[in-house]
């Protein structure tokens, strides 16, 4: 193919929309946790609520750790959502697909913070999120976009890309679920998650 025809392909794949952005779909209304398999005793503890839009996660008075499940299953997908920083020592994160997890917060082993790095149970956090220190806001919105394709996880803050890592212990398909670390006084919020399906 000579050079014109190249990029005349390239333009009408751009106007097409082929190489377009994946279109995010909220997965979170604000207003409830449909969509969401919430774990054993939230509605007594209040671990995960819907509050004017934000997704609260706060430990309860037990301190017991749980997860919030998404109630579909995703083979390859992006997903971006808002988080900020609460209260207390704060350690939380997302499931991709199962047990692999991208930590938010600070790491109980590490006791440093590992946001955006990946905790692979069995191997501990393989590799470290680059320039986090940096890009982190405490006390303000931090937006985290999260990218699994096959075993491959990509992890971009504030839309710098700050790691890739490909997981052996990565699964086809499986659910999303946002943490709640035990024997933790903790509180963090989400909002705006969206996400979109790759395959």
């Amino acid at each position: 193919m000579n050079t014109k025809l190249l990029c005349c392909a390239l333009f009408l794949g751009f106007a097409g929309g082929l190489f377009a952005e994946p279109k995010l779909k909220p997965i979170f209304n604000g207003k409830d946790i449909t969509g969401w398999k919430a774990p054993k005793g939230n509605d007594e503890a209040g671990w995960y609520k819907a509050v004017d839009g934000v997704l609260k996660v706060q430990s309860g008075p037990k301190k017991k750790g749980s997860i919030l499940w998404t109630t579909k299953k995703y083979r390859n997908f992006v997903m971006e959502f808002d988080f900020r920083f609460g209260e207390g020592v704060v350690d939380s994160g997302v499931h991709v697909r199962t047990k692999d997890q991208i930590q938010i917060g600070i790491s109980g082993s590490l006791k440093r913070d590992m946001t955006c790095s990946p905790y692979i149970p069995g191997k501990g956090y393989p590799v470290e999120a680059k320039n986090i220190k940096k890009l982190l806001k405490a006390k303000d919105w931090n937006t985290m976009r999260i990218q699994a394709i096959g075993p491959e996880y990509t992890v971009w803050l504030q839309g710098e890309k700050v790691m890739t890592y490909k997981s052996a212990s990565a699964i086809e398909e499986g659910p999303l679920g946002i943490q709640l670390h035990g024997n933790r006084n903790m509180s963090i919020d989400y909002r705006n998650l969206k996400l979109a399906k790759l395959d």
